[in-house]
């Protein structure tokens, strides 16, 4: 069965069903079908074909699910892309998927953010997207009483990918624009249900511990779980999480476009360890190549780059997929990362990884947000240098930091500068743009 042979299933045995919840429209899984049967009358008019990605932009609201659903039924693979994405990148995308004609198994065309270069267009099959629906139901625990909140953009998979285990159980997707309106996040945790659920960054988090404390805590009898991935999350943000919801499932997992939903682990069930994803979910595997470099198997990963055999090539092996995240494998079959190698910064033979310094700057009180890069200096070389983003109304005292960071970290990881900055250059959907600074 594919998502639409799911959602029609539904949409006839539980039409009354709440399938989406959005600026407090309720619409059923009977309504969605028809919505999406007439999209997808509407898309042939307007010349989608099977096989022929159709590109649309992502939008917040039930509009999106109807679009995605009905290129699905009509057989184009979707293509959602990201909202912002301004018209003459949009129509240079266009151009270079013109003409293209993909396999009827091929569901989703899902682009990269292109932090690290050209953005790249992953592709996805049905089979992928009910495999990864079944590894997040069976270890995450969702069910037909699941209403999960989207706070993420839908072209991203942390948010996508929530779509899948929802609509194959039958649960409620309730949509918000994220958790930089708290106050729309916390009027969507007003929902009659004890059954909720979402996917957060840790930037969100971060948002959410900095400034809704007290309300998220407010919440903790109605939150079932919570999943963060995307990008490393701060031990003392992982430990608070568990202070303010000690009865919430917290899930710190790893998963990429290409690889798909992989690994989860809950550090809210009695080990809160920074860096830990688990052990393999139902329809993946894992392993550590010779160059301490994960490597991904399973249902769940990509068939491709939209045309680029070459790096696709590079990149999936053997139906392996070799990613460019360090990392290793605990007695319990569990991953740890341990930092992309590409970021990974030598200190004249001393290797730093910048996440470690991370994670321990943003235990310190007044910081909000930072980010460890390198710099050259005249005279000594490449060192490390910290930006730090300071707490609202709070003050940071340079040297009582340099303290701080040398009292916790070995001293070749201790930064020689650290700077005071207005923000902290992050993705769309969280991740650290090193890149902005490198450049």
């Amino acid at each position: 069965m594919t998502l639409i042979d799911f959602l029609k299933r539904h949409a006839q045995l539980s039409p009354d069903k709440p399938a989406v919840v959005c600026r407090e429209e309720v619409t059923t899984y009977a309504r969605l079908w028809q919505q999406v049967q007439r999209r997808a009358d509407q898309l042939l008019a307007a010349g989608a074909t099977p096989g022929m990605p159709y590109a649309f932009r992502a939008s917040q609201d039930a509009d999106f699910l109807i679009t995605y659903f009905a290129a699905h039924l009509v057989g184009a693979p979707a293509m959602p892309l990201e909202r912002d994405m301004p018209e003459g990148n949009m129509q240079s995308l266009l151009q270079r998927i013109d003409g293209s004609r993909l396999p009827a198994h091929i569901a989703d065309v899902l682009f990269t953010t292109g932090t690290t270069g050209q953005s790249k267009g992953v592709l996805i099959s049905h089979d992928t997207l009910i495999a990864e629906a079944e590894n997040l139901a069976e270890a995450q625990g969702f069910s037909a009483d699941t209403v999960f909140v989207i706070c993420g953009p839908f072209n991203h998979l942390g948010s996508l990918s929530k779509i899948f285990p929802v609509v194959m159980l039958g649960g409620t997707l309730l949509v918000t624009e994220g958790v930089k309106d708290l106050e729309a996040f916390f009027r969507a945790m007003e929902y009659p249900s004890r059954h909720l659920a979402t996917f957060l960054v840790p930037a969100a988090i971060r948002l959410l511990l900095q400034f809704g404390r007290e309300r998220l805590a407010a919440c903790a009898d109605k939150i079932e779980f919570i999943e963060t991935g995307a990008a490393a999350i701060a031990q003392s943000d992982m430990e608070e999480l568990c202070r303010l919801l000690p009865h919430t499932r917290l899930y710190n997992t790893y998963a990429s476009t290409e690889t798909g939903i992989i690994s989860t682990f809950n550090f809210n069930a009695g080990e809160c360890r920074a860096g830990c994803l688990g052990a393999p979910m139902k329809h993946s595997a894992f392993y550590i190549t010779d160059e301490g470099k994960v490597a991904c198997r399973g249902r769940t990963i990509m068939q491709g780059y939209l045309g680029d055999d070459e790096l696709t090539r590079r990149v999936l092996r053997d139906e392996t997929i070799l990613t460019a995240d360090c990392g290793y494998i605990d007695d319990h079959g569990r991953l740890h990362l341990k930092g992309r190698a590409d970021d990974i910064i030598n200190l004249g033979g001393y290797k730093v990884n910048p996440a470690e310094v991370e994670d321990v700057a943003l235990g310190h009180p007044a910081v909000a947000d930072c980010i460890c890069i390198p710099y050259t200096h005249p005279v000594l070389g490449v060192m490390l240098k910290l930006l730090v983003k300071v707490m609202p109304a709070t003050t940071l005292d340079r040297r009582e930091m340099a303290k701080y960071l040398a009292e916790r970290l070995e001293r070749y990881k201790v930064p020689q500068s650290i700077d005071i900055v207005d923000t902290v250059e992050r993705t769309y959907n969280g991740k650290l743009n090193r890149k902005h600074y490198l450049q």
